[in-house]
């Protein structure tokens, strides 16, 4: 089959559910039901597969904004998806699943598709604010003019998960590797390059900072338009996640955070900067983050003042600006894709209203791994353009457009 390259897929930033359930009051309650446990189950040390079911790695949906276009079948249903580096399987509604979830998003018919095969096997997909049950089955997936035949992908019948029904996107598409997904399937990735679909098997994310159109995903090659100065190679500690090492994390010169080296996971389907909340905590405190409904609020002003957070990876430093991790959000009544929000500061009532804004930072579950453990997000990602390698296993970065 004749290489086709490399492809670019158009993304579009979309409303969170985190500012979905913000702006219709929902928030609050949702956080203390479900805290912000947003890793994966299978760091935890008592994982194991059962053999019945396949556990998805354990994501949180809830602040996943970057989707893309993919079809599955003959003829093409399409289906919006989040690119996702933390997890491995594709996954969509199906017609069968009657959840409130799966009525409000576009669900797939396999008896619509001449090229579908039901694989037989129940799956059972588990995350940090709900759950999905339904069956693995085999089609074409399509993205772009990549084509990935006999593709294995999970069809929902049942979707427990407020998180879901208030979320833009249809399913999820995941990068990571080949040991994250589900036993006996092979991820889109792996086929797109076992079929001659990529001419190198890479991939690379562009995320543009605050328009709703202009971030990419790409496949089989790099764009150079869309960073600055060299690429500088991270290597893999890990080929399971997108796991490397960081130095550290500095404020002013001063060590704040993996003062002596730790793990970190690049990660697309988070959208904040996640680390011990110890660490996160010292870091609120640096930048006079304030506890308020569940989240952690920062004066706008502060978006004027406030230094770089600088992370060390592989020697190198990467400074995250603070109007990258102090972040402005869509409101209601804000100009769609501008973001900003008016709102009260806690205990303001009567007073003039100040701007508040969110902090970029928040914690992971400290059971979740018996060593320091950091997740860079989008605020770090729609800093620097990022190159996933999966032919050398390693990570390149520089400095986003």
């Amino acid at each position: 089959m004749a290489l086709l390259g490399f492809v670019q897929i158009p993304l579009t930033k979309v409303k969170s559910v985190r500012e979905s359930l913000r702006e219709k009051g929902l928030l609050k309650n949702f956080l203390k039901e479900h805290p912000y446990n947003m890793i994966q189950n299978l760091l935890s040390k008592n994982s194991s597969h059962v053999q019945k079911f396949s556990y998805q790695p354990l994501r949180n949906y809830l602040d996943m904004v970057y989707v893309g276009n993919i079809s599955i079948g003959t003829p093409p249903q399409q289906f919006s998806v989040v690119f996702d580096t933390g997890s491995s399987d594709l996954w969509v509604p199906s017609i069968y699943c009657k959840s409130k979830a799966c009525v409000t998003h576009r669900s797939f018919n396999p008896s619509h598709s001449s090229t579908f095969h039901d694989r037989g096997k129940s799956i059972k997909l588990e995350y940090g604010s709900g759950k999905m049950s339904g069956f693995l089955g085999q089609d074409t997936v399509r993205i772009d003019k990549l084509t990935s035949t006999g593709q294995a992908f999970g069809l929902s019948k049942v979707e427990i998960s407020r998180t879901f029904e208030h979320a833009i996107f249809d399913g999820i598409l995941g990068l990571a590797y080949p040991s994250l997904a589900m036993p006996g399937t092979t991820a889109v990735f792996d086929n797109l390059k076992k079929q001659g679909q990529i001419s190198e098997p890479v991939f690379a994310f562009y995320l543009s900072t605050d328009k709703e159109e202009g971030s990419v995903v790409m496949f089989g090659g790099v764009d150079k338009k869309y960073y600055k100065g060299d690429l500088k190679w991270v290597p893999l500690s890990q080929p399971h996640y997108w796991q490397i090492t960081l130095d550290r994390i500095t404020w002013r010169g001063e060590v704040i955070g993996c003062p002596s080296g730790c793990s970190a996971i690049v990660d697309t389907g988070t959208s904040m900067l996640l680390g011990p909340s110890k660490e996160v905590a010292k870091i609120h405190s640096f930048i006079s983050a304030v506890h308020f409904q569940e989240e952690y609020v920062v004066p706008c002003n502060a978006r004027n003042v406030l230094p770089d957070i600088v992370f060390t990876i592989n020697n190198v430093d990467y400074p995250v600006p603070v109007r990258a991790y102090v972040l402005k959000v869509v409101g209601k009544g804000a100009r769609k894709g501008l973001l900003c929000r008016e709102n009260s500061q806690p205990g303001a009532e009567g007073k003039k209203h100040n701007n508040l804004c969110y902090s970029g930072f928040n914690d992971i579950m400290d059971t979740l791994s018996e060593s320091e453990f950091w997740i860079l997000g989008d605020v770090f990602l729609r800093v620097y353009f990022t190159v996933f390698d999966r032919g050398q296993n390693r990570i390149g970065l520089a400095p986003a457009v």
